[in-house]
């Protein structure tokens, strides 16, 4: 089967992913917040006051990323930033009460999205699938490269293979 077909493994991921992020879009923006941002009130949620470096090395992207998010979320009053009372020259990131609000909010909204992928799916086919995408991201993984968003074609590129940010 062509891997463009409409129900190759490929197509059906590219759309499955598309649909999990429109619902997840839809469903953060009810909260105020921006699906990227619910790893880093994850991380602080479970241990406050990391430093930016220790929230790059938990969420796996880049300084500047991280940089941006902190300051549009202190905007929100979703986090504060406080020096380290041992080292002057290092910050700290803490979760405030409404970021404590808001990502108990998201728990919720997440096990209902979580509710409706898996309608229909027994707890068998869902431990399947798990090892399934394991493998996945342990293939992609092994490549020892990292995704360069700077280096990406643009829009509509010969091999029309759809980018990010059209899903």
């Amino acid at each position: 089967m062509d891997v463009f077909e409409p129900e190759s493994l490929h197509m059906l991921l590219v759309h499955t992913m598309r649909l999990y992020f429109a619902h997840t879009y839809r469903l953060m923006d009810a909260v105020g917040i921006h699906p990227g941002q619910v790893p880093l009130l994850a991380s602080l949620h479970k241990q406050n006051g990391l430093s930016q470096r220790e929230l790059v090395e938990r969420m796996m992207v880049k300084p500047p990323t991280v940089a941006v998010m902190i300051r549009r979320m202190e905007r929100s009053d979703l986090v504060e930033r406080r020096p380290d009372e041992h080292d002057q020259r290092v910050s700290r990131i803490f979760i405030t009460e409404k970021g404590e609000e808001v990502f108990s909010q998201v728990g919720g909204l997440v096990h209902e999205l979580d509710d409706l992928m898996f309608e229909g799916i027994s707890a068998e086919e869902q431990l399947l699938l798990r090892r399934l995408f394991l493998q996945i991201k342990q293939n992609l993984n092994d490549t020892g490269e990292e995704p360069d968003r700077r280096r990406r074609p643009r829009r509509g590129s010969e091999r029309g293979v759809p980018h990010a940010e059209d899903l």
